[in-house]
């Protein structure tokens, strides 16, 4: 009895492992494409921590965190077919996780504006081990980042948190590499000034990147 092989005709070939964890992201985009619960569990396994590191470092750990997530892949999943190169995937992620941080951030704005009904609630810092002093200094810093704009915020983060290099910041925000430079310096002066004004956060100073006039990039080793 002869062995059964796959048809090589297929635009699919699935793998007779259990798991896709080995998987490069050509083959994995290709599971998603084709439903493959096993590229969904190996997509929240590979980029969950990426996605929520994102979030937390941006929007602070008073935001649903959890609920954002599951946005973030529920669209990731819903698109992951219009993707034209698989090797982007990472990138495309990042896309979609800075829309919607964005988005988030627009909702509340307009939610502050327009005095909806509800509060947010406080930060739960007491499963964070730090010191006190720590843990108001990182309260007090993302008071200082709900003073930009969404877009700026976004940027920021993902410039001078994540490291990411200007041309993959300017395509996880959809902008210009000149005009994500722009909003990179705005936002670089405006949280260096709010942070020098605030005795908890003057330390911090010190230990910011050196802006270089005109460009937003770091001094050591920017991106050109």
């Amino acid at each position: 009895m002869k062995a059964h092989r796959p048809d090589p005709t297929s635009s699919v070939v699935f793998l007779p492992s259990a798991t896709l964890a080995g998987a490069d992201d050509a083959t994995l985009v290709k599971g998603l494409c084709a439903d493959d619960p096993r590229a969904t569990r190996e997509a929240w396994h590979r980029f969950g921590p990426m996605v929520h590191r994102l979030l937390l470092r941006t929007l602070g750990p008073e935001a649903d965190l959890e609920d954002l997530s599951q946005e973030v892949f529920i669209t990731f999943f819903d698109r992951v077919k219009t993707l034209r190169d698989p090797r982007t995937v990472t990138a495309f992620l990042m896309s979609i996780t800075a829309f919607k941080i964005r988005y988030y951030l627009r909702w509340r704005w307009l939610r502050r504006w327009l005095f909806l009904p509800g509060r947010t609630e406080p930060v739960d810092l007491r499963s964070v081990e730090q010191a006190p002093e720590a843990r108001e200094a990182l309260v007090r810093f993302f008071k200082v980042l709900d003073r930009l704009s969404p877009v700026d915020r976004t940027v920021f983060t993902l410039r001078y948190v994540e490291e990411l290099e200007l041309r993959e910041v300017a395509t996880a925000v959809d902008l210009s590499l000149a005009t994500t430079k722009r909003r990179l310096s705005r936002a670089w002066k405006r949280v260096s000034k709010l942070v020098s004004r605030d005795p908890a956060l003057a330390h911090l100073l010190s230990e910011m990147p050196e802006e270089e006039p005109g460009t937003g990039a770091q001094k050591n080793g920017g991106a050109p």
